[in-house]
């Protein structure tokens, strides 16, 4: 299995306008707001990014914002078991509109930018409907069903309540994925150039512009994931800074759930599309080989190898991540690993000798560190407190890997040490290294849960010191001089 491809926003560099702030959301997860007297239910417009951490292959479609009355009336966007995109309106029975893409949405590494531009008063059909992902129109779909001239749509409809990141309806199959810049414009149709601009340097990438010259209309509201509050107010995370006012409630939503992993500096994640068995993210599922927390946390309770592995691939400069165990048992490989080994996936990371596989692994049962099953050296074992927490920080300027428990490098190694190498292992020039961690449930041993931090932490990985990388980037335990959290700014930069 080959890596996917990593889309633009993970390759520019600072180019002046940030987001800030995104917010995750899991099962059952959304913000909410009633709708007031609208300026216009014929004409407006929506725009939001997205990260999608979801992939389903079963288990129903999965909306990703809209409203639910009943079955007879309902709107909503969503992401569909093949990957496509779907906007469905159902009203009093009848079927307005229905739409699906013929392009798959696949990527789990990167945002997407997403709008759907509404104006029914417009004599050609086409034009009542328009959607546009990552800068471009789409004009090829799987399904086409434009509203009638001058409908008046429900999703601007007074006293409905409309929610991001799904429906009325708290059934699971909530859209899994980390939302920023999310706009509701009342009363316009916008095309992309209102909300984002192509890279002048790399022109294939869609970036985010600001919105503060918007006129936002009576339903408008701008949702920048500011705060944390709880609370449908200024404070909360579903706070309006559109001016409006339109402050949203939210569901399942904790303070742990903003993040700093945006559209305009993309963290790494557990890549889902490479996990070796179905990557389900969300807060409450059967663990047997899953992702959770937005792909920052995966574990097993049967007996097999669960391997996952970083969404960025690395070849140059010099990168650190962190690892946490939820258990108090040892059965975990924390390390690096080229692609060759996601097709040799029946061993732990630092275990495999199959034909083209490189792989570096700190094993917690005994403290080894194997390099295609050769140790090394022998550290200390971990996994025995659930509060380890295991540092890896990848030097290829000098290509040495180097592993450390609760801050303590194993073998004495020295990650500032450069080209000598203290304490390191040595490790291949001239190729593409993905970090990742393994778990082994025996049949009787129970839960195996280990959360990754590539400068983004997910809840369940707890920062008592809270350090930052030489940029400014991301929130570690630990911060060795010289050394980069996994993210797009830095891969621009460093990588």
């Amino acid at each position: 299995m080959s890596a996917p491809l990593i889309l633009g926003t993970n390759s520019i560099k600072d180019t002046g306008f940030n987001v800030n702030n995104s917010y995750f959301i899991g099962a059952d997860a959304k913000t909410s707001i009633t709708n007031t007297t609208p300026t216009n239910t014929k004409k407006f417009t929506i725009s939001f990014w997205i990260k999608i951490h979801e992939f389903p292959t079963s288990g129903g479609d999965r909306p990703i914002f809209g409203y639910y009355s009943d079955s007879s009336n309902q709107a909503y966007m969503y992401l569909r078991n093949d990957g496509t995109l779907g906007i469905f309106e159902n009203k009093s029975g009848s079927t307005k509109l229905d739409f699906r893409t013929s392009q798959v949405l696949r990527d789990p590494s990167s945002f997407y930018n997403i709008i759907m531009a509404i104006d029914t008063s417009q004599a050609t059909d086409s034009n009542r409907l328009k959607l546009y992902i990552n800068g471009s129109q789409v004009t090829s779909f799987a399904a086409e069903n434009y509203p009638a001239q001058d409908y008046a749509s429900q999703w601007n409809e007074n006293s409905l309540v409309f929610n991001v990141g799904g429906t009325a309806t708290n059934d699971g199959n909530h859209i899994k994925g980390t939302f920023c810049e999310f706009a509701f414009i009342d009363g316009q149709q916008l095309d992309q150039t209102s909300f984002g601009e192509f890279d002048e340097d790399t022109p294939t990438v869609f970036k985010p512009i600001s919105l503060s010259d918007l006129t936002f209309g009576n339903n408008g509201f701008f949702l920048e994931f500011k705060e944390s509050g709880s609370s449908a107010n200024s404070s909360g995370i579903g706070a309006d800074t559109s001016g409006n006012n339109r402050h949203h409630s939210v569901t399942n939503i904790a303070a742990t759930d903003q993040r700093t992993d945006t559209c305009t500096n993309n963290f790494a994640t557990y890549n889902a599309l490479l996990s070796q068995t179905a990557g389900v993210d969300g807060r409450h599922g059967s663990w047997n080989g899953q992702l959770a927390e937005g792909n920052l946390s995966s574990g097993t309770a049967v007996d097999n190898y669960n391997n996952q592995f970083s969404t960025f691939g690395l070849t140059s400069g010099k990168w650190y991540a962190e690892f946490k165990m939820s258990t108090t048992d040892n059965n975990f490989s924390h390390g690096i690993v080229n692609d060759v080994f996601f097709s040799n996936l029946g061993s732990y990371i630092g275990q495999s000798t199959a034909s083209g596989v490189r792989n570096i692994g700190y094993y917690s049962q005994n403290g080894q560190v194997l390099k295609n099953n050769s140790a090394e050296y022998t550290g200390s074992s971990y996994g025995s407190s659930s509060a380890d927490l295991i540092s890896i920080a990848l030097d290829l300027d000098n290509n040495f890997v180097y592993f450390a428990k609760n801050g303590t490098y194993q073998n004495s190694g020295d990650p500032t040490s450069g080209s000598s190498g203290t304490g390191g292992v040595a490790i291949d020039a001239d190729t593409t290294w993905f970090l990742g961690s393994t778990s082994h449930s025996l049949s009787s041993s129970g839960l195996k849960i280990s959360f990754a931090n590539f400068g983004n932490p997910p809840t369940g990985f707890t920062i008592s010191s809270g350090n930052a990388d030489g940029e400014g980037f991301g929130n570690f335990e630990f911060s060795p001089s010289g050394y980069f959290a996994i993210c797009s700014k830095n891969l621009a930069e460093y990588g």
